[in-house]
């Protein structure tokens, strides 16, 4: 443990203020998701089922029961049924302005959870040109210290130097890799979230077409109506 803090702050002296400054930028990078996955947590992303459950009992009536159960929960999905559900029992209310607040309250939910991930874009795209600058800077002191040298030119100088430049390069990479997959990570949970969003509050003020079919052929059968009788013409 010693002897790898030791070696991180040899490539720190080593790799001068470009590899500081992206260290910097790794300590931001990494503060941000911790608070995102924070966030992520506390208001239940990943908890799908329960929006099921609040449209199962929507569906058969239930209203009263399905509000309450839509309380109980920070999922921005099922606060969003609490609302179309809440102003669906509000006879006062017409559907339009429901719908308006409700797709309100949704945009905002997303863009509280939209924030700070454009710190973490600029850090992904920053990071790899900032190590190649400080490769382009260190390469430049290793071929001034050559050209100092003269006749009296030592090959570890310049390899040393190359190496040393190339270090800035290696953690920029470093730095940027782990935030690009965390960023698209982040960005698919959110996709996902729109798309559970709109698709449960649509299901609040329309009616399922194919359970509806269903249904009318099952009274059908039970009448004695056939379904797809064909008429001939005279």
């Amino acid at each position: 443990m010693t002897s790898a803090f030791t070696k991180g702050l040899e490539w720190l002296q080593l790799g001068g203020p470009v590899v500081m400054l992206l260290m910097s930028m790794s300590v931001i990078a990494l503060a941000i998701v911790l608070l995102k996955l924070y966030q992520f947590r506390s208001m239940r992303l990943g908890q799908r089922q329960l929006a099921k459950q609040v449209l199962g009992l929507y569906q058969t009536g239930r209203r009263h029961d399905a509000l309450l159960l839509a309380r109980s929960s920070p999922n921005p999905v099922v606060r969003l049924l609490a609302l179309s559900i809440s102003g669906q029992l509000r006879p006062k209310l017409s559907e339009a302005k429901v719908r308006e607040e409700v797709y309100r309250v949704g945009a905002d939910y997303l863009e509280q959870l939209r924030a700070y991930l454009r710190p973490l874009e600029v850090i992904a795209s920053l990071a790899p040109l900032l190590g190649l600058f400080g490769t382009v800077l260190g390469m430049i002191e290793a071929f001034q210290q050559l050209q100092a040298a003269g006749a009296r030119v030592d090959p570890s100088m310049l390899s040393g130097g190359i190496w040393k430049a190339l270090l800035t390069t290696a953690v920029g990479l470093a730095v940027a890799m782990p935030v690009v997959a965390v960023v698209n990570f982040f960005d698919r949970m959110l996709a996902r979230l729109a798309h559970d969003m709109n698709n449960a509050v649509t299901q609040i003020f329309t009616e399922d077409l194919g359970q509806a079919a269903a249904q009318e052929e099952l009274t059908d059968d039970e009448a004695g109506i056939p379904t797809n009788t064909i008429t001939a013409g005279p």
